[in-house]
């Protein structure tokens, strides 16, 4: 199998298993934005800032309008909430809402 092919096969079974757990109607880079912040979180619960996530290899490159305008999705699809109790632009991700229906926001 030549590299090209490995690299689709990978993306079919990525996009399956995005479908599966209820992404797909995540954009690409939405879904970035997810991963990266769930990846900064050690424990469920953790307290992220958008600073941290802003910094993660997966979105560093994207504009910042961009990357505010995929936290809003998130939050609204509540995938992210608000840390409590926390300075302003803390989050924590909601994981365990990955794979049930989420709203449209």
């Amino acid at each position: 199998m030549d590299k090209l092919s490995s690299i689709l096969q990978l993306r079919e079974m990525l996009r399956q298993l995005e479908r599966d757990v209820g992404l797909e109607d995540l954009s690409r880079f939405e879904r970035d934005v997810l991963l990266a912040a769930h990846g900064l979180c050690k424990r469920p619960g953790d307290v992220i800032s958008s600073e941290q996530i802003r910094e993660h290899a997966l979105v560093r490159s994207a504009a910042q309008a961009t990357f505010y305008r995929a936290l809003r999705v998130l939050l609204a699809r509540g995938l992210l909430e608000r840390a409590a109790e926390s300075k302003a632009k803390s989050y924590i991700v909601r994981s365990d809402l990955v794979g049930t229906p989420l709203p449209l926001g």
